[in-house]
């Protein structure tokens, strides 16, 4: 017993504190995080969520986003609020790398990032980068990355651009936000601020051998603040300089035998300088915090507290050498440290890493060379690299091929966890193979990508020891396909994953690595009619397994979501949504509930000053 207590209080210290675009529908768009430049590459697996698409399609949470996007796996346990976990090629959850307007985010002591607090209303967009980038960003990225930017202002049109929301809808669900935004001059600026609560349902089904492992029929409630700022300026035609900051803070309700509800507080803020230092030249030299606090509490006693803050500092230098021939040569530092309640082995460590990075094109091909060398304190230097081929035809299509290395250090968790760590991990190392062929045309595009990845010593919940353990290796096997344009005035966009994941560990030779499904589809359809517009997402998750040894099957589902929008005047719009319209009952986490049919109604309105 004392192990399954262990094991949970583990668990809740990770509660820490178009294709997608409107104006555009290429499956690539420019996204800087996948090459660290401004440089727009066909030859990285990507998608972009937008703004325009988290408001066109009332999208209430980060989970809500990413759900049935192409490589990524979503498990919940229990609503709103409730510790999310996102997969990224069948990878672990710890194994993306999470940045926030370029800051590492994520608890220190768990690896992962807490999802279910990152505010939606304060994101301008999401790219999700698929693909190990370890050569580039260093450990964590062996599945891939996913950059949030929170909302930005540098294309207002106006000054003072203000807008105000509210909206409800099931489970007492309310929210409230506002902000402003504008830009004059050489300047631009933006801050907003949001709130919302719900009274929850029964986050977990009270099953005593798994899931929460106790029996609490309540309702599990939420309440969030949040906020974000952003101030810019181009001091002269050669410098530019940019502050930001992100906090989200609140309190969670959940099921547990040991702790039931946390205090959670996650602040991420850094700055930016942007050099022009010759015409061929660029310097981007960039620094954050990130802290991630969490008081956990069993009705209403406290339990333990969870303190974490990375520090991170970054120089970039940008060569152009000749058209279309980028040389990029970095510097990055990261210092993790932790305060506790629980009594942790070790508190700090740290990394330094220099890379190089080469893109170019030669008449139709196109390539990416990539080469890091990290230093980690507590397991000494280690390297990665990346190759990308790709040749254009003249009818738009493109044939790709890559190869890419990754590694990640075990979790403070992991190691050192009381009566839970084992400090006898070794680090996780990983090849990755990808092959695939793209199109862009007029009304549509589409992508078919196929990939296999070894990890090699990957660390995973054991729950026969109830702790973690290194497989000695895993294979994951999986293909993508995107299709996405516009067919007789309606945006459609569809989203197909295949995955096998699998342990090559002899203990458990052959089993799927647990939570996630195997299948996932997605189709969204949008139509604009004047002022008025509808929509429909339906979602389709195959099975999946909760647990290593495969003893416990998790049912595949189907999940309907319907919206409607009308704007009746040029500043009022409002919105309605119904999710999950078909009232499945579905679980992604053994024993933990997911929302029945919900009801949302928004109403925003934006004046024009």
């Amino acid at each position: 017993m004392k192990k399954i207590i262990i094991a949970s209080l583990y668990l809740f210290s990770t509660l820490p504190a178009s294709v997608y675009a409107e104006d555009t529908l290429a499956l690539a768009p420019l996204t800087v995080t996948a090459t660290r430049s401004e440089r727009d590459s066909r030859l990285v697996s990507s998608t972009v969520i937008t703004r325009y698409d988290i408001e066109r399609k009332q999208i209430n949470s980060i989970e809500q986003a990413l759900r049935g996007i192409a490589g990524v796996n979503v498990v919940n346990s229990g609503g709103l609020g409730k510790n999310t976990s996102v997969f990224l090629r069948g990878t672990e959850s710890d194994q993306i790398l999470v940045l926030i307007d370029g800051v590492r985010a994520g608890s220190a002591t768990s690896g992962g990032a807490a999802w279910q607090h990152i505010p939606i209303s304060e994101i301008e967009s999401i790219e999700v980068i698929r693909g190990p980038k370890s050569s580039i960003y260093g450990a964590d990225a062996i599945g891939g990355i996913i950059h949030i930017h929170t909302r930005n202002a540098i294309a207002s049109k106006s000054a003072i651009n203000p807008v105000f929301s509210v909206g409800t809808g099931t489970y007492a669900h309310y929210k409230v936000q506002g902000g402003v935004s504008g830009a004059v001059d050489k300047a631009w600026y933006n801050t907003h601020l949001s709130y919302q609560q719900t009274e929850g349902f029964n986050s977990c089904a009270g099953a005593l051998g798994y899931g929460c492992f106790t029996n609490e029929p309540d309702r599990d409630g939420y309440k969030n603040y949040a906020g974000s700022a952003r101030l810019g300026y181009h001091l002269t035609d050669w410098l530019s300089l940019e502050a930001h900051a992100l906090y989200s803070g609140g309190q969670t309700d959940f099921d547990g035998d040991y702790v039931n509800e946390a205090d959670f507080a996650q602040l991420i803020y850094g700055a930016k300088a942007t050099i022009q230092a010759m015409d061929f030249w660029r310097i981007d030299l960039t620094g954050g915090v990130s802290e991630d606090d969490s008081t956990n509490y069993l009705n209403g006693m406290k339990k333990s507290t969870f303190d974490t803050q990375r520090v991170s500092f970054s120089a970039l230098n940008n060569f152009t050498l000749m058209p279309e021939h980028l040389l990029s040569l970095g510097y990055d530092f990261q210092d993790d440290s932790i305060d506790s309640t629980e009594n942790f082995a070790e508190t700090s460590r740290y990394n330094n890493a220099v890379f190089i990075q080469y893109q170019g094109q030669l008449a139709n091909n196109q390539f990416i060379l990539a080469y890091r060398s990290d230093f980690n304190q507590q397991f000494a230097q280690n390297s990665t690299w990346n190759a990308s081929w790709g040749y254009a035809f003249d009818n738009e299509i493109l044939v790709s091929a890559s190869y890419g290395t990754a590694f990640k250090a075990p979790t403070f968790n992991e190691l050192y966890f009381p009566d839970f760590g084992n400090s006898n991990l070794n680090p996780e190392k990983s090849q990755s193979y990808e092959i695939g062929v793209s199109g862009e045309h007029i009304n549509w595009n589409w992508s078919l990508n196929g990939y296999l990845t070894y990890i090699d010593d990957m660390i995973t919940y054991d729950s026969s020891i109830f702790a973690p353990n290194n497989l000695s290796a895993a294979r994951i096997m999986g293909l993508e396909a995107i299709v996405g344009g516009q067919f007789y005035g309606f945006d459609m966009l569809v989203n197909y994953s295949a995955l096998d994941p699998k342990s090559m560990d002899s203990a458990t030779f052959g089993n799927v690595l647990p939570r996630r499904a195997q299948q996932t589809f997605r189709l969204d359809i949008d139509r604009q009619f004047g002022y008025a517009s509808i929509g429909t997402t339906l979602n389709v998750e195959g099975r999946r397994y909760d647990d290593l040894q495969n003893n416990r099957q998790i049912d595949g589902f189907v999940t309907w979501d319907i919206r409607a929008e009308y704007q009746f005047f040029e500043q009022v719009t409002l919105q309605s949504t119904v999710n999950n319209i078909l009232n499945t009952q579905y679980q992604t986490v053994a024993g933990y509930n997911s929302p029945g049919v919900t009801v949302f109604f928004h109403l925003r309105y934006e004046p024009t000053l």
